[in-house]
């Protein structure tokens, strides 16, 4: 399986606070943001990862090289609108079967991706498995409601009495490519529209929980995640 990494977003609003490094590169505890989602991966066994970056952002691929070099890394620099056009940028690099998709500023311990891809294996009629959590310090969560056996049934608003939202990282097919020109068609601005879009198409989405997950958006969450990693991500 092909890790993707979405690391091609501005980081205003981290921008906006004073710091300015590349969001993948802020540290966090002392480590750049990027390694936490690296770390990740490799504690999950995966060594080919495509990643996107934007045009402005300078240093990641070489930190990413030589900090692992033991990665097959394919790396983008183009600068898009979306998570979502972020996604279908990497198309090229996806297809063919199944990849686990991760945003650059989610945090959680390592072992979590691996028993989350242990997870998503179990549901092999699934068109996309979303990491969700009972854990919700995000300012726009995207809730997910999940049916007994696991299958999402609804996705924001509608699902808020759930208690679940996303954690910033998921197992799709590439049979969801299918849908990139309707979505776009839709001048949709986000993955969670595109992730409602498949929902609405009658796409198998299922939600799998996993521990604890802590995003960086905000300069006031780099405290917050430095915490988290620094108590032994401790949920």
């Amino acid at each position: 399986m092909k890790a993707a990494i979405i690391a091609a977003g501005l980081g205003e609003r981290l921008r906006a606070g004073g710091l300015t490094q590349p969001k993948p590169l802020v540290p966090i505890a002392g480590t750049p943001l990027i390694d936490y989602a690296m770390g990740a991966i490799a504690a999950a066994g995966l060594q080919d990862v495509a990643c996107i970056v934007n045009e402005q952002s300078r240093g990641i691929e070489e930190h990413c090289r030589r900090r692992w070099p033991e990665i097959r890394f394919e790396f983008v620099r183009r600068t898009t609108p979306s998570s979502m056009e972020s996604l279908f940028t990497l198309r090229p690099r996806l297809a063919g079967g199944r990849f686990v998709l991760l945003t650059v500023d989610a945090i959680f311990a390592p072992p979590v991706l691996r028993d989350f891809l242990a997870t998503a294996a179990a549901h092999a009629d699934a068109h996309g498995v979303l990491a969700v959590s009972d854990f919700v310090d995000d300012e726009k969560p995207l809730w997910a409601r999940l049916a007994a056996d696991g299958r999402v049934t609804a996705l924001g608003d509608d699902a808020h009495a759930s208690g679940l939202v996303t954690a910033g990282f998921y197992v799709f097919d590439a049979a969801i490519f299918a849908e990139l020109e309707a979505a776009r068609s839709q001048r949709f601005t986000a993955l969670r529209q595109f992730l409602g879009h498949l929902l609405a198409r009658d796409y198998r989405l299922y939600g799998a929980r996993v521990p604890k997950t802590v995003d960086v958006d905000r300069p006031e969450d780099i405290a917050s995640a430095e915490a988290f990693v620094r108590s032994g991500f401790a949920a």
